[in-house]
């Protein structure tokens, strides 16, 4: 896939504060930039996203690395198994994300949360009655509407990336553990 939209320039500052963070710019803002109000918004609205604190860094980050393995989106696979990375979290369970079903390593509340994400990103969504309960039961209210907003997040991300032709940029190649492939027979119910 080659992109779709061609990249912008961006501002010299935000260039450098990306190259610090990242040590390359990543293509979805470059892309974004042909629109800069928009790219800012996507910015501040990325940036308080990622400050919400009711539900575990790991459940969230598993949750859009299960949208972005449905939806196709390799960048977004690649961002956050390299953020996983930076953010310490078990990268033997994230690594196996996009093969949770036939992985061991979850638990039950980490199986239900990857359930609920591909329920959500399913058109139409396949989100049960059940599932919900399970864990508004187990999480609480605050943390399974802050949960379901990032899902959504997730989708719009890895949605827009797909359609830009936006593909990893290579992130995650420093973690040691490689990340797995999704299988090509998954049960989960395609996305149209």
């Amino acid at each position: 896939m080659t992109l779709r939209v061609p990249k912008a320039e961006l501002p010299a500052e935000l260039r450098e504060n990306m190259m610090k963070q990242l040590g390359v710019v990543p293509e979805p803002v470059e892309v974004l930039w042909n629109n800069p109000e928009l790219a800012a918004a996507n910015q501040e609205f990325t940036a308080r996203v990622s400050t919400w604190d009711a539900v575990d860094a790991s459940l969230k980050t598993f949750a859009h690395m299960a949208v972005a393995a449905q939806v196709g989106c390799s960048w977004c696979l690649d961002i956050n198994y390299f953020l996983a990375l930076n953010q310490n979290l078990d990268l033997s369970k994230a690594s196996q994300v996009p093969r949770w079903r036939q992985a061991e390593v979850f638990t039950p509340l980490e199986r239900d949360v990857l359930e609920y994400a591909e329920a959500m990103t399913n058109t139409p969504p396949t989100v049960t009655d059940a599932l919900s309960k399970s864990l508004l039961d187990r999480l609480g209210p605050a943390a399974l509407v802050e949960l379901t907003v990032f899902i959504g997040f997730a989708n719009m991300a890895a949605r827009c990336n797909t359609a830009h032709g936006i593909t990893s940029q290579g992130y995650s190649d420093s973690c040691a553990v490689p990340l797995a492939a999704r299988p090509a027979d998954s049960d989960v119910a395609s996305t149209v």
